[in-house]
Order: structure tokens, then sequence, then C-alpha cells
């Protein structure tokens, strides 16, 4: 399985300088949901691009729900010209995945923070558009489901099982930079196998990414 941490320095300078971008934010949230745990917050309602309210509850199917923390900006979700490709163009192909493994998606942005710039609820809606997402984009409001998750990077991924018991956690697949370099599709093989009763061989792995934004208290 291939490092996270062996991008070219290059490449994690210009990030660095240009986005502030962090690995972790651990410092920013408490400690994330583990394995086997409830989904919490399900009930709660956020606003898709759509107009409508949708909770995790909504989405829920035959054998649960992905819940996937993003947002309109950061390099690690929509690439950064020839550097890197971002995760963000699998969404759609992991999105229908999930449907016809009877799961649910939520694509979920908790940048609190950034609500008068890049993540502005009428900039979900076109970025939304441009992209073609499959699933609903809603704002979450004070990061209050990035919160009670404790979500750390966008992306940040959450799988559940019917129950919304957390089965999987953690990031897409290897390679941030590019599709075709994956050695490793952890959340497809998390989807696949929890479809087929069986186990999941690897059921955490490390969030990679930039910093949810939230507002500073």
């Amino acid at each position: 399985m291939k490092n996270f941490i062996t991008a070219p320095v290059c490449f994690i300078s210009a990030l660095f300088l240009c986005l502030s971008v962090s690995f972790s934010g651990y410092a920013q949230t408490e400690n994330t949901l583990e394995i086997g745990d409830i989904a919490p917050s399900a009930s709660y309602a956020m606003m898709n691009i759509d107009g409508s309210q949708v909770s995790i509850n909504d989405m829920n199917k035959e054998n649960g729900t992905l819940v996937i923390f993003t947002c309109n900006s950061c390099p690690f979700v929509v690439g950064r010209g020839e550097t890197t490709e971002g995760w963000e163009g699998r969404y759609n192909g992991i999105i229908e995945l999930a449907a016809e493994n009877g799961f649910g998606t939520l694509l979920v942005n908790s940048n609190a923070a950034r609500r008068d710039d890049s993540d502005s609820f009428m900039k979900m809606k076109s970025h939304a558009m441009e992209m073609g997402y499959l699933a609903p984009y809603v704002l979450d409001e004070e990061s209050k489901l990035a919160n009670n998750f404790g979500a750390r990077t966008t992306p940040h991924v959450f799988l559940f099982n019917s129950d919304l018991e957390l089965i999987y956690k953690g990031s897409i697949d290897d390679s941030v930079d590019s599709a075709e370099e994956v050695e490793e599709h952890f959340l497809k093989d998390a989807i696949s196998r929890a479809a087929e009763g069986k186990r999941i061989k690897t059921n955490s792995t490390k969030a990679v990414g930039c910093s949810i934004k939230r507002v500073k208290s």
C-alpha cells in the first residue's frame, strides 16, 4: 500500500502556502467516530442544493449509507492543475457503485468559516451542477454534523450499515494524484464486501485532505 505522505515536496509546499492545507485538522475536533459507533445526528436535516431538507435517515437504504464530507475548493477534492487529479472526479462512480449495492450517499459541506467565500450555498449549487453530482449535496450549518462525527478533512468518508453502525472510515483510495495510480480501493472494496456480507478487510484508513474550516469560537 502506498504512503499518502509521499507527494512531491513542491506539491505539499504549494498547498500549504496557498490554501493552509492540513492533513489532519486534529486540533479542531473531538475524537472521530470509531468502527461500530452509531451515526450521530441521523435525523438532522440539512439544506440540499435543490432547496429540500435531507438527513442521513433519508438516505439510508437496504445496506446502509455513505457520508462524504467535501467542499468546493480543496485541491485534495477538486485537484490542482496537472499536479494532482483530486478525489472529486471519482465521486459519481462511487455513488453509482454504492447505489448498485444498496447504499445511499450524502455529500456534506461543513466549511462554515467559508460561507462568504468558496463554500457559500450559491457556489455549492454551481459547483454541484458543474460536476453533475449524483447525490444530494447539503450545507452543514455551523459544522454541526462534522463536529458530531469528528470529521477532520475534505474529503473524509464514513460508511454505515443499514442499522447506521460505522463499518468503514477514512480515505477513498490510496492515490489523490491519479485514479490510474490507485492500488488500494478502500471505499469501493468496503462497499462491495459489505453488500456481499463479507468482512471488510481494511475498515479504517487515515483521512487525508484539507482541514474542515470551522468557525472559531
